[in-house]
């Protein structure tokens, strides 16, 4: 092989590497203490809908306005706002995955990601049912 063509070959190997570096997440989940302390960074709050608190949320009046109170695991609280629809099963979830900044003591949420409780959990009873039929 000639020198150009494996300086080429290296050139492309380094460029295809650089696009995956850029391309991977490497975001850490915080918690709503350490995402007060790094105001106005991108962060990752795994949490739990405040069910004790409002949700406001009026599709008629604002549809791109949703407001809702998250408590992670440590107990922290903060209020969430989110500038698009309201997710479908928000309620119902398990867990929320917030994608945003902190500012001031609000969230302001870019994506939320729902961790439903899986469909497919075996219910014991059913479970014995079907077992003891065979």
């Amino acid at each position: 092989m000639k020198t150009s063509s494996i300086i080429i070959l290296v050139l492309i190997a380094a460029a295809i590497g650089g696009l995956l570096m850029y391309s991977v997440d490497f975001s850490t989940y915080d918690t709503i203490t350490s995402a007060k302390q790094k105001q106005g960074e991108y962060v990752h709050l795994i949490a739990k809908l405040d069910k004790d608190k409002p949700i406001q949320y009026d599709a008629l009046k604002d549809p791109n306005y949703l407001s809702f109170y998250a408590v992670d695991s440590l107990g922290s609280v903060t209020k969430v706002i989110y500038h698009n629809p309201k997710p479908a099963d928000l309620e119902r979830s398990e867990r929320v995955v917030l994608k945003g900044r902190m500012e001031g003591d609000v969230f302001q949420c870019d994506d939320i990601l729902l961790k439903c409780p899986s469909k497919y959990k075996d219910d014991k009873s059913q479970l014995e049912k079907t077992v003891t039929q065979y």
